[in-house]
């Protein structure tokens, strides 16, 4: 087999964390050219994302305190799946909770990899439409400090461009959805 074909050999691996969301291990490995080395990933589950949009045509984002960065960045509404939940059902839960919004209408935008070079995280994106405003407020996680906010696709992608907080996984799924915006 060609060499960039052949896959590394797993020799050793150590979890030296086990967390509520994720799990960090170590892992030595045997490249194909033959040299070893010591490889971290962060094993998570998965997580599940609506960009949902209001008959106007607004966007509805959440913005958040997020303590890794220490300060409030905007994304869409989005959630880990729990053990056997399939992602759909992740997202429809978290957009009521997050947003206090209900979506009648959903389409897979695609699923892409959030940062592989250390975590096998993979992001479910949907397209969330035909939203109904519950009755009763948001029911936020008790860790959780959400503001919704809305956008139209063209504020947001200003916003985007300016460089405000905006994370990945949005700023991704937003590229997903674009197309279906106009």
């Amino acid at each position: 087999m060609p060499l960039g074909r052949e896959l590394p050999q797993l020799l050793k691996q150590r979890l030296f964390y086990k967390g509520r969301k994720f799990n960090f291990e170590v892992n030595r490995l045997r490249l194909p050219n033959k040299a070893e080395g010591e490889w971290e990933c962060i094993r998570h589950p998965g997580g599940a994302l609506a960009v949902p949009v209001t008959a106007e045509g607004k966007l509805i984002l959440v913005r958040q305190y997020r303590f890794a960065v220490q300060g409030r960045i905007l994304e869409f509404p989005a959630g880990t799946v729990e053990a056997n939940e399939d992602p759909l059902e992740t997202v429809q839960r978290e957009i009521e909770e997050e947003t206090g919004y209900r979506a009648q209408k959903w389409e897979k935008l695609g699923e892409f990899f959030l940062a592989p070079g250390y975590s096998d995280e993979i992001i479910y994106a949907f397209l969330a439409r035909d939203l109904e405003k519950l009755d009763k407020p948001p029911a936020q996680d008790e860790d959780e400090d959400i503001e919704t906010v809305f956008f139209t696709p063209e504020e947001l992608e200003k916003a985007i461009l300016e460089g405000e907080p905006i994370d990945a996984k949005s700023i991704s799924s937003f590229l997903l959805a674009r197309h279906l915006l106009v």
